[in-house]
């Protein structure tokens, strides 16, 4: 036997020689016709050159004696004999995509044919008959030479012998054993034979000789066994080199899936197979074909691949190719099977430690996994797997980064709070660096953040900067603040920031620690629950405030004030914190500091202590004006600020915001602004925001409302000479007339508009020139009387409208001569209009008191009223009054504020006051069009039960006039009787 396994091995290899030689045959061939057709001369000597080497191979073959092979196959074979050929260029390969395999990977490896050879049909035994068939027909189809051996070489993979079968099954015996006869037989087939013969009735008689037989005793056939096994093991070996063949010169799909099949299931069977097969290239080939475009391909290639890398040296052989790469490509296919294999395959990858960072680091791999994982709605098996490929990068702790960068923060917490020291302090290390290269959200957990905060107190400066630069990223997530005011945050924060200090530590960590304390406090948390230190004080308590504003020092750093400005304006929303804002920062002259602040080169400085300013202003508006005005540079910079040229950015609405707040009635201020020439610069503005010449953002409405509030704080303080002047030259009834019906939707700017218009109306009087003579005032009549004039016809028709006075005539409400810029006459103007139109059009209530209030400045005492009611008769005035008084008598005009001194029952009382005034000094149509409302009687007694004391007086004489009440002031005559 050993004689004869020596003969067949030299015939393999000499008939592997002569399949090889018939191969390079072929491909001489078709090089030859293709350098024909492209007629390159280079290429076809070349050709011909390896053409006479092989026939050179071939005449050396056939000078082998026929003896040698058993078979007349090459005893008939000459150099220049008709060698058939089959065989087609590997399809899968090119230059540039080999993956580091050469040509001599790919041979073609054919069986030999043996005497005493047996075919076995059967599912048991694969064969490649398909895989060889295949290429011989695709040769044909190609036009290449037929080659009548290649089907037959692979008709057996290797040679079967008649005592390789058991006589029962007809199958290769797995465990062979020899009866009493003689015979051998599987151990499993013979042994239930046997059980047919265990009553004892019948002898047992051979299945082959027909022999009786006095035992069943089984002697095991050890030669035997082994050389079965042997020939198994060399059998399934071809079976690979052919498969790998077949599958590297395959010009089919079909061709292809049977190659991968047949792999598949060798690969099963036993790891000496997958190790041929990393050997021979089959491992480093198949990441190629996962960028096939069949998809079955594909998706069995993955399934090969997950069986091949079951051991470390396959983890090590993908390594080094691009299987990753086009796996994570595979995880978004549409197939659901071939994400299951992608993903089956990456799992069995992530169980080698040499690949974790390899997968972790391929762009896209982590977020198509985490992705995936929480999408298991979707895919369920497939995000169960994902959720253990992730477990497994973990062990590499840069995975762990790459998942935080990718919103996949649970591991990192994880680490963070179970690790060694020397893990947590990379992770924090981790944090840190992802809060430097991108602005993160990030949601943490309490036990996390009491790691971040234990941190802090290390004496380690990177670590403890690393764990403050987390911290103020976390607290910028207003869910967060709850999490680090239970872990305790707040009181090391503050301990940071005024009372410890480390030598050579830079001034970072207290800039750090008051972020966080801003963060914490702008996060809507109750500022009375937020304990500071173990004495129990919260941060609106006057200790914490004091300590607060005693570090704001223009020698600290930029974003230290900032932060720092950032909770005192913070404390300012609410209105028991604000007071003890406001206390602190004047016993500590704390304004002159903040107002410096609104000149630094950092802008968000700059902001905040304006917006600081602001916030305050109700409270101190006074004290920061006075500070504001003795500031070098101020409020020349402000000005300058307000008028700088561009797209309207947040400095320049918080500048003008601020004028707009503080007193108006402060003359000093206001004389400043005079001087810095701000009317001018606001005007300016103004018209340009009106014509769209500034570029518009977010900040330009509240840019607009500052200009115009800015504007009107002049009006208030007209008694001056210089300010009169001013408001003369610029007209300023005319420009607030425009901004009224110009607002661009500003509810604020038409309520400003209207306010300057009464500030302005009320100096008309005063600046009217009378004529020489006056005329006088009719006599009052009352309302029953004037009611039964009406009826009978006797009455003037107040209702058809007077002349316009013409020049040197008197104005007919303030008696003299009038115009809009000399005396700010708001007929002579054309305002009425636009104030009538506000109360038509306009739903805020403290919009309507301010254009009702400059509207009455034409019927009080000081003017002509019964003049100044006609002319607002010809508008329909009093149907407009009455429509505010019944869209506004219940909603008020809000709180007070401090420039206008509204309260909750002005607009109500204006109405009342205004309905009195067309009742006592209107013509037919306003006492008619009085009268005839259903709802203002209701509205007069609801005031009177209910208003204050000046509605409930304004109401009472309206009730009285319209004879509801009785009229005390009346003279009674006494009756004798």
């Amino acid at each position: 036997m050993d004689l004869q396994r020596a003969q067949n091995s030299t015939i393999h290899a000499m008939e592997y020689l002569a399949a090889n030689v018939d191969l390079a045959k072929d491909l001489i061939m078709r090089c030859s016709t293709v350098a024909r057709k492209l007629k390159n001369d280079d290429l076809l000597s070349m050709t011909e050159d390896l053409d006479s080497v092989i026939k050179n191979i071939g005449h050396e073959l056939s000078r082998i004696p026929a003896s040698t092979f058993g078979s007349t196959r090459f005893a008939e074979t000459r150099a220049d004999a008709n060698l058939q050929i089959a065989g087609n260029r590997p399809r899968y390969c090119d230059q540039n995509s080999c993956d580091g395999y050469s040509e001599a990977d790919m041979s073609i490896i054919t069986a030999n044919s043996r005497p005493r050879r047996r075919t076995l049909h059967n599912s048991d035994m694969p064969r490649l008959v398909d895989f060889l068939q295949g290429m011989y027909h695709e040769s044909h189809d190609i036009g290449a030479h037929s080659f009548n051996s290649l089907p037959e070489v692979a008709e057996y993979v290797e040679p079967l012998y008649d005592s390789f079968f058991c006589p029962l099954t007809n199958k290769v015996m797995v465990d062979p054993v020899t009866t009493e006869s003689g015979v051998t037989f599987d151990r499993k087939a013979i042994e239930e034979y046997f059980e047919k013969f265990t009553d004892g009735s019948e002898p047992v008689i051979c299945p082959v000789t027909k022999m009786s037989m006095q035992s069943k005793t089984l002697r095991s056939n050890v030669p035997l066994k082994s050389t079965i096994a042997e020939w198994i093991m060399r059998n399934e070996s071809t079976r690979v080199r052919i498969a790998r063949t077949a599958l590297s010169m395959a010009s089919t799909e079909a061709m292809v899936l049977e190659a991968i099949q047949e792999l598949k299931l060798l690969a099963k069977l036993r790891r000496k197979n997958r190790e041929q097969m990393h050997k021979i290239g089959i491992t480093k080939f198949l990441p190629r074909l996962l960028e096939h475009k069949d998809g079955l391909i594909r998706c069995d290639s993955l399934d090969l691949l997950c069986l091949l890398v079951g051991d470390e040296t396959g983890k090590e052989i993908i390594a080094n190719t691009r299987a990753i790469t086009r796996t994570i490509k595979l995880l978004s296919s549409s197939s659901p099977d071939e994400r299951h294999a992608a993903i089956s395959f990456l799992l069995e990858l992530s169980k080698s430690e040499l690949l974790l960072e390899n997968i972790g680091s391929t762009a896209g791999s982590i977020l198509m996994l985490t992705t995936m994982k929480f999408n298991d709605s979707d895919d369920p098996v497939a995000a169960e797997k994902a959720g253990e490929v992730l477990k497994n990068l973990e062990k590499c702790p840069k995975n762990i980064k790459y998942m935080a960068e990718s919103g996949y923060l649970d591991p990192l917490q994880r680490h963070l709070v179970e690790g060694s020291e020397d893990v947590q302090m990379e992770m924090v290390s981790y944090l840190g660096e992802l809060v430097q290269k991108q602005e993160m959200t990030i949601n943490i957990a309490g036990s996390a953040s009491e790691i971040l905060i234990k941190m802090v107190h290390s004496g380690n400066t990177m670590i403890r900067k690393a764990a403050l630069d987390v911290l103020v990223q976390i607290s910028s997530d207003g869910p967060n603040s709850k999490t680090l005011v239970d872990a305790g945050a707040v009181p090391v924060m503050v301990e940071e920031l005024f009372i410890r200090k480390i030598d050579d530590e830079p001034m970072g960590s207290k800039t750090e620690a008051a972020a966080v304390l801003a963060n914490i406090v702008e996060s809507g948390l109750d500022p009375d629950t937020i304990v500071v230190n173990k004495e129990g004080h919260v941060i609106t308590s006057k200790y914490s405030v004091y300590n607060f504003t005693h570090m704001l020092k223009c020698s600290m750093p930029d974003d230290l004030n900032l932060s720092i400005i950032r909770v005192l304006l913070a404390l300012t929303a609410l209105p028991k914190p604000l007071m003890t804002v406001v206390s602190v920062m004047k016993e500590q002259d704390i304004s002159l500091t903040v107002i410096e602040f609104m000149g630094s080169q950092t802008e968000a400085l700059g902001i905040g202590a304006t917006r600081l300013l602001i916030a305050l202003s109700p409270q101190m508006g006074h004290t920061i004006a006075e500070k504001l005005c003795k500031a070098p540079g101020q409020p020349g910079r402000l000005v300058k600020s307000i008028g700088q040229p561009g797209r309207v950015t947040e400095r320049h609405a918080v500048s003008a915001t601020l004028l707009a707040r503080l007193p108006y009635q402060n003359i000093t201020l206001n004389m400043a602004l005079l001087e810095q020439g701000a009317v001018a610069t606001l005007l300016a503005k103004i018209e340009e925001m009106q014509r769209g010449e500034m570029r518009a953002s977010r900040h330009a409405r509240p840019y607009m409302e500052g200009l115009v509030g800015a504007l009107v704080r002049m009006t208030t303080t007209l008694y001056d000479p210089d300010v009169l002047l001013v408001a003369m030259d610029h007209n300023f009834t005319a420009v607030l007339t425009d901004l009224l019906v110009r607002s661009a939707g500003s509810d604020e700017v038409q309520r400003l508009a209207a306010v300057g218009l009464e500030n302005l109306s009320h100096q008309s009087v005063n600046l009217s020139q009378p004529l020489s003579e006056e005329r006088r005032p009719k006599k009052k009549k009352n309302i029953l009387r004037r009611l039964r004039d009406a009826h009978a016809g006797r009455v003037h028709d107040n209702n058809r409208k007077p002349p316009p006075p013409a020049r040197g005539r008197p104005c007919p409400v303030h008696r003299g001569v009038c115009s809009p810029a000399t005396t700010f006459c708001l007929v002579e103007a054309g305002a009425v209009e636009g104030l009538l139109g506000v109360l038509e059009s306009n739903e805020n209530g403290r919009v309507v008191d301010a254009a009702l209030g400059a509207l009455c400045t034409l019927m009080d005492d000081s003017v002509d009223v019964e003049r100044g009611v006609a002319v607002l008769a010809e508008h329909d005035a009093a149907r407009h009054v009455l429509r505010a008084l019944r869209q506004h008598r219940d909603a008020g005009v809000g709180p007070a504020h401090a420039h206008d001194g509204l309260d909750g029952g002005a607009l109500s009382r204006r109405c009342f006051w205004a309905v009195e005034r067309f009742l006592a000094h209107g013509g037919e149509r306003c006492v008619r069009d009085v009268t005839a409302d259903r709802a203002l009687p209701n509205a007069l007694v609801s005031a009177f039960h209910k208003g204050d004391a000046a509605t409930k007086q304004v109401a009472e004489s309206v009730l009285r006039s319209l004879h509801r009440m009785p009229d005390y002031s009346a003279t009674y005559v006494s009756v004798e009787l």
